[in-house]
């Protein structure tokens, strides 16, 4: 007879074994369904053992399957295959795009006082090219010519603003 307080133990472990395998292997539900038939034949068979470990087995499963299933994708994001399943998070991202942001604006914040020559008419708006380089900005003190000579007089962010020479 403990024979089957033995089966229905395992097989409501099975049961949850199986919900976080749900949680990390895309199985279109296939183990959900199979961690639900467990947990029936699990509860089953420890209501054939004594009805008072079926409804513990029947409140545990009730219970515990949903915790263990919400803590498994909780924990999902932070394990190396859910990383790859999911991508980066937005904190990741986000970080990335202000240190990309704020190394642009330290190299343009140098190109103050540097001389240039307009490659388009800037009107006022255009392209300059400083050290070989070519950069958007903001002509002061009206329309600039194509092949005017240019000196950087303000970086503020992104924006860098030229007058004529």
């Amino acid at each position: 007879m403990d024979s089957l307080l033995i089966i229905g133990i395992a097989l409501i472990g099975l049961s949850l074994l199986l919900i976080v395998l749900e949680a990390f292997v895309p199985s279109g539900g296939i183990l959900g369904i199979g961690s639900l038939i467990s947990a029936i034949a699990g509860i089953v068979y420890l209501f054939k053992y004594e009805t008072l470990w079926g409804a513990i087995g029947f409140l545990g499963v009730a219970i515990l399957g949903p915790m263990v299933f919400v803590f498994s994708v909780k924990m999902l994001p932070s394990t190396p295959l859910g990383r790859m399943m999911l991508g980066r998070s937005g904190e990741e991202i986000a970080q990335d795009r202000y240190e990309s942001t704020q190394a642009q604006r330290s190299k343009r914040e140098h190109l103050l006082g540097l001389e240039g020559i307009t490659t388009t008419h800037m009107r006022p708006s255009g392209v300059v090219e400083i050290e070989g380089e070519h950069h958007d900005a903001i002509a002061i003190g009206g329309v600039i010519d194509r092949g005017t000579s240019v000196k950087v007089t303000k970086v503020d962010g992104l924006t860098i603003e030229v007058r004529a020479l």
